[in-house]
């Protein structure tokens, strides 16, 4: 007998599950960076936790024990997943698989990868916050080789949006537009605006004028790519759903908009504080409220469309809860994780600093536990997901990702 995984029938969106896995780590990161003190900083660092673990209540250390074995844990399973996929990439090349790839509507599937490269760069930055005493120090010079990680990155999803772009725009009738019928063509703005989230962090965390003005301006440009490219397949894509319906394995990617939006939204704080710190710009806290109000208004409209279509198909029953498997599960993952980093940022930089409500207060924790409820809903989704496809079974009834 010959135990098989569905993992073993390849494909790029597999790179979601380390994405995944990197999003989680964040919403852990979540905990420490709204709980835990850390004046003068705008991020928490190792000895800020320290401090808050020596001097903090048995809530606040409960609170760093978990998010500290939630962002390892996660850490490490992003980076597993991440090695996987670049061997099984690589071996996938030599296939007759990967040329149809290459030369179908599925080419952008391999968006996936600088996707995944992105995200572990970021769940790797956040693990030296958390675990590496002194890295406060030399951030420094961490900088610069931070933001040429992202560029070369960004250029390695640009290399690949190129050839896409090059061949369907170039020779007509060589994109399916029946296709279309998703928004699986979204993929590359989702890789582009990690690429940019990444790029703002040394904007919102440098003292070096040099440094913070390349953040903002190497950001805004990947940024900005990620929002044209995707209006364009957003409104394309739809009205071939309106033509054709959406596909049944690729609807998951309905709620793609979700992560984008969280991502850009950071980006644009990010850059915000950036700007702030180092060139004085002002911007209000009633401002930010009303910011993150307008993405989470978006976020959620998208949620019920995408909740919606995967409900009336029948999708979760079949791969989620069900027996068969399709590698675009993955992408459920993303907008959960999204929707529970958003909410902490609106809560503690909306809400909290417009003075709304009070910090630690009934309403606060009210609003907490719905971010809360979507990160626990994640990593079950993520656990659930990681047994199906890469547990080995005696048969495993794999769908293949068009």
């Amino acid at each position: 007998m010959q135990l098989t995984r569905a993992a073993d029938k390849y494909s790029p969106l597999y790179f979601l599950a380390s994405v995944g896995a990197g999003g989680l780590a964040v919403t852990f990161f979540m905990y420490l960076m709204f709980w835990v003190p850390h004046p003068g900083r705008p991020v928490p660092i190792f000895e800020d936790i320290t401090a808050a673990w020596a001097t903090g209540t048995l809530g606040l250390k409960a609170a760093i024990a978990v998010a500290v074995i939630g962002i390892a844990v996660m850490v490490v399973m992003n980076l597993q997943k991440l090695f996987w996929n670049i061997g099984a990439y690589n071996a996938w090349k030599q296939t007759d698989a990967y040329q149809k790839v290459r030369n179908s509507n599925a080419e952008t599937t391999l968006l996936a990868y600088p996707l995944a490269l992105a995200m572990s760069v970021n769940g790797l930055f956040i693990a030296g916050l958390v675990f590496v005493p002194g890295l406060w120090n030399i951030v420094e010079y961490l900088f610069p080789f931070a933001l040429a990680a992202f560029l070369a990155i960004g250029l390695f999803a640009l290399s690949i949006i190129g050839d896409f772009l090059g061949r369907v725009l170039t020779k007509g009738g060589v994109f399916d537009v029946t296709a279309h019928n998703s928004f699986a063509q979204l993929l590359p703005s989702f890789a582009l605006s990690m690429v940019a989230v990444g790029l703002a962090a040394p904007a919102a965390m440098s003292t070096n004028q040099f440094v913070v003005s390349a953040g903002v301006m190497t950001s805004t440009f990947f940024g900005t790519a990620a929002l044209v490219y995707g209006l364009l397949a957003l409104f394309t894509a739809f009205n071939s759903m309106l033509h054709y319906g959406t596909a049944k394995e690729a609807a998951p990617t309905l709620m793609i908009i979700i992560p984008i939006m969280t991502i850009l939204g950071i980006m644009m704080l990010r850059q915000s504080h950036g700007l702030h710190v180092t060139f004085d710009v002002e911007t209000n806290a009633g401002e930010t409220m009303v910011f993150l109000s307008r993405v989470l208004s978006i976020q959620f409209l998208f949620l019920l469309l995408g909740v919606t279509v995967l409900l009336r198909q029948g999708y979760f029953k079949d791969f989620v809860f069900g027996s068969k498997t399709s590698p675009g599960s993955y992408a459920l993952v993303c907008p959960g994780v999204a929707l529970s980093v958003m909410i902490q940022f609106f809560v503690n930089k909306g809400l909290v600093d417009a003075g709304i409500i009070d910090k630690f207060g009934v309403i606060y924790w009210v609003e907490t536990a719905v971010a809360i409820g979507f990160q626990l809903a994640m990593v079950w989704l993520v656990l659930r997901l990681n047994k199906q496809h890469f547990a080995r079974t005696q048969a495993a009834e794999a769908v293949p990702a068009e």
